[in-house]
């Protein structure tokens, strides 16, 4: 009887070290607008998971059957009209430009958006680079920009992924 109550009493402890895992953490909104002259916009979450970030969303108006750079920039500021008053790419650690999940890379770097043939892109995946509301690699208050061209993920400092189609200051949900 011993065995069965310290194996029901391990399995439950390893039950719920697995919910405090995945359990919901803070929530950043970026509510995507258009740069002069683009049509794109959207609605991107980031919901901090234990040490993961899911980020889900969608966005519209992207050129049909495309890919396109998708990453958080330094500065929460899209007051420019062509999104460059974000900055450069969210790099709190000094890491090279390079491809999201793959060896080192800027914390702001992630996948391209791939668009369908009606240019919307809705996509869900999960980062640990980044943080919500805490920490050194906090996106909250970052700006968060869509590309016109895919990253090509070797390019220095930011993978040739083109103008900027849209941009959001990423903020915290209450």
């Amino acid at each position: 009887m011993k065995g069965i109550a310290w194996a029901a009493a391990a399995g439950a402890a390893f039950l719920l070290s697995g919910c405090a895992h995945w359990t919901g953490g803070p929530t950043a909104v970026a509510q995507l607008q258009p740069t002069r002259g683009s049509t794109t916009q959207g609605v991107v979450q980031f919901q901090q998971r234990g040490d993961v970030v899911v980020v889900s969303g969608e966005v519209r108006g992207l050129k049909p059957n495309a890919e396109h750079g998708f990453h958080v920039h330094e500065r929460g500021d899209c007051s420019s009209g062509d999104g460059m008053s974000a900055g450069g790419h969210y790099n709190p650690h000094g890491h090279p430009h390079g491809r999201h999940g793959h060896g080192m890379h800027h914390a702001g770097d992630l996948p391209n958006l791939k668009a369908d043939a009606q240019g919307v892109a809705t996509f869900r995946f999960e980062v640990r680079t980044i943080s919500v509301g805490a920490g050194p690699a906090d996106v909250v208050g970052r700006a968060l920009i869509v590309h016109r061209d895919p990253d090509d993920y070797r390019s220095q400092p930011a993978g040739n992924a083109g103008p900027r189609l849209a941009c959001a200051v990423i903020q915290l949900q209450r």
